[in-house]
C-alpha cells in the first residue's frame, strides 16, 4: 500500500462474486405452475434461477466471496482494516454476519477491523460500499484496504413473486488508484413506504405489494434522475453522458423499462429546458410531452414508445449487464453489483478505457441513490481487474440444473426447518463447488458452525 496522506482515486481494486451451484429453469418452472408459456422468460425477462439448499446461508455465502476475493487477488488478510457487510438476509437479531466473517481473520489474529451490517431491503450492498469508500477518503484511514460485502438469498413463497428470487454474494475491494473510481455527483431519494417488507420474523419470505413496488422503484428513479441532473449544474447534462448504465435488477423486463423510463425523463428535461432538439431525438415520445411524470407510472402507450425509441441504446449501453440477474435472478443486495461485474465481463478492456458507467441503487422501503463510476484510461489497471472475473461465464455454465419439483421440495424443507434448532442439514454436499463454505449445524443454543469443501 502506498502512503496514506490523501489518498487519490479511491474506488474499486477487485471484485468477486459467487452464486450457488444449482438453479432452475424459468422454461420449466412456467410449466410446473401451470402458467402461461413465457410469462417468466418473456414477461419478466428471466431465464435461469440460482437458489441454495439447506448447505447454504448468508454466512456461507458471504464466507465463500471474501475467502475468494482475498485468494485470487492474492490480497494480505492483515492488509484488511475494514469490512462492511450489507445484507437482508437476516437470520440473527443481533450478531452481524461481519462479525461470523472475523474467522477468516483468525490465522492472521488481525482483529482491528472496523465495520459491521447495514440493513435496508436492496439498497444495504450500496450504504455498505460507500461507508468504504468515505473511510479510505477520511481522516481515520489507516493505510489498509476495505472491503465491502453484499449478500442475500431471495426467496419467495410458491406463487407469482417466486421466480423473481436468487441467491448470491459479492465481495468489493476499495483502496486508492483504483481502475473503477466514483463520480463526485450523487443523488438520493429516500423516503417511508411499504412496498417490500419482512414483519414476520418467524418467516423468511417477504410482505410485497407489486404494484406499489413498481411505482416506488420508477418515482425514486425519477427524483434521482432529475436531482442527479441538478447537481450536475450544466444546462446541457444528458442521458447520453453515460457510456453504460446498470441498474438494481428485480427482474430484467424492469430494468428494460426504467432504462425506458431514463430516456423520457431525458426527454421531459430537454423539453423543459427548451431545448430544440429534443423533439427530433425523441420523436416517439412528442405524443406524451405535456404529461407530468407522476401520473405516467402505468401508462402502458408511454412504456412501449419508450421501450421502442430507446431499444438500440438499451442493447449497448445496459444489456451487457444482465448476464447474471437473467441466469441467476435478483441476488437483492448484489444485484446491481453483479450488473457491473456482468457489464466488465462482457464489454473487456478495450472498450471500457475512460468510460462512465451510471448505477442505479434501489431498496424497498425506501431507500435509492443515483451515482457513477469512472473507468481509468490505463488498460493495464482495467485488466488486472477483469481477469479475476474471467471465469464467471464458465462458472454459471458449470451449474447443475434442477427439476421443478426437486426445486419446490427443497424449498419447502428450508420453510420447514426455518429457525429450528438444533438442526442438520441434510442436502448432499455434492451440489456445492470446492472452495465453498457450508453449513456443518446448528447446536441448541442456534451456533452455526461451517466448514469448507477442499
Amino acid at each position: 500500500m502506498n502512503s496514506h496522506e490523501n489518498p487519490k482515486d479511491v474506488g474499486i481494486l477487485a471484485m468477486e462474486i459467487y452464486f450457488p451451484n444449482q438453479y432452475v429453469e424459468q422454461s420449466e418452472l412456467e410449466e410446473f405452475d401451470g402458467v402461461s408459456k413465457g410469462k417468466y422468460t418473456i414477461g419478466l425477462g428471466q431465464h435461469k434461477m440460482g437458489f441454495c439448499n439447506d448447505r447454504e446461508d448468508i454466512h456461507s455465502l458471504c464466507l465463500t466471496v471474501v475467502k475468494r476475493l482475498l485468494e485470487k487477488n492474492k490480497i494480505d488478510y492483515k492488509q484488511i482494516g475494514r469490512l462492511e457487510v450489507g445484507t437482508e438476509t437476516i437470520i440473527d437479531k443481533s450478531k452481524s454476519v461481519k462479525s461470523v466473517l472475523m474467522q477468516l481473520f483468525e490465522p492472521s489474529k488481525d482483529t482491528d477491523i472496523v465495520g459491521i451490517d447495514t440493513t435496508n431491503a436492496c439498497y444495504g450492498g450500496t450504504a455498505a460500499l460507500f461507508n468504504a469508500v468515505c473511510w479510505v477518503q477520511s481522516q481515520f484511514w489507516d493505510g489498509r484496504y476495505a472491503i465491502a460485502v453484499a449478500g442475500d438469498v431471495a426467496v419467495y413463497p410458491p406463487g407469482p413473486a417466486r421466480p423473481t428470487g436468487g441467491a448470491g454474494a459479492i465481495a468489493i475491494l476499495i483502496g486508492p488508484n483504483a481502475p473503477l473510481t466514483f463520480n463526485r455527483v450523487q443523488s438520493s431519494h429516500m423516503v417511508n413506504a411499504y412496498d417490500f417488507y419482512k414483519p414476520d420474523l418467524s418467516s423468511e419470505f417477504p410482505t410485497v405489494d407489486g404494484k406499489i413496488s413498481i411505482q416506488c422503484y420508477l418515482s425514486a428513479l425519477d427524483a434521482c434522475f432529475k436531482r442527479h441532473s441538478e447537481k450536475e449544474g450544466r444546462p446541457d447534462v444528458s442521458f447520453n453522458d453515460f457510456d453504460f448504465f446498470c441498474f438494481h435488477a428485480p427482474y430484467c423486463k424492469l430494468v428494460q423499462k426504467s432504462f425506458a423510463r431514463l430516456c423520457f425523463n431525458d426527454y421531459v428535461f430537454h423539453v423543459k429546458n427548451g431545448n430544440e432538439n429534443a423533439d427530433s431525438k425523441y420523436p416517439d415520445l412528442v405524443p406524451f410531452k405535456h404529461l407530468e411524470l407522476e401520473e405516467t407510472y402505468f401508462n402502458r402507450e408511454l412504456e412501449q414508445a419508450a421501450v421502442k425509441c430507446s431499444k438500440a441504446a438499451f442493447e449497448t449501453k445496459t444489456l451487457p449487464s444482465l448476464m447474471l440477474a437473467s441466469a441467476v435472478g435478483n441476488m437483492y443486495t448484489p444485484s446491481l453489483y453483479g450488473g457491473l461485474v456482468s457489464l466488465l465481463v462482457n464489454t473487456g478492456a478495450d472498450s471500457l478505457l475512460g468510460k462512465r458507467i451510471g448505477m442505479f441503487s434501489y431498496g424497498s422501503g425506501l431507500a435509492s441513490t443515483m451515482f457513477s463510476l469512472h473507468v481509468s484510461k490505463e488498460k493495464e489497471k482495467i485488466e488486472k481487474l477483469l481477469v479475476p472475473l474471467n471465469d464467471v461465464p464458465s462458472r454459471l455454465e458449470a451449474r447443475s440444473a434442477v427439476p421443478p419439483a426437486e426445486f419446490t421440495a427443497i424449498l419447502k424443507a428450508k420453510e420447514d426447518a426455518y429457525n429450528k434448532a438444533p438442526y442438520q442439514p441434510v442436502d448432499s454436499l455434492d451440489t456445492l463447488t470446492p472452495g465453498t463454505y457450508y453449513l456443518l449445524e446448528v447446536d441448541s443454543k442456534y451456533r452455526r458452525t461451517y466448514a469448507r469443501l477442499p
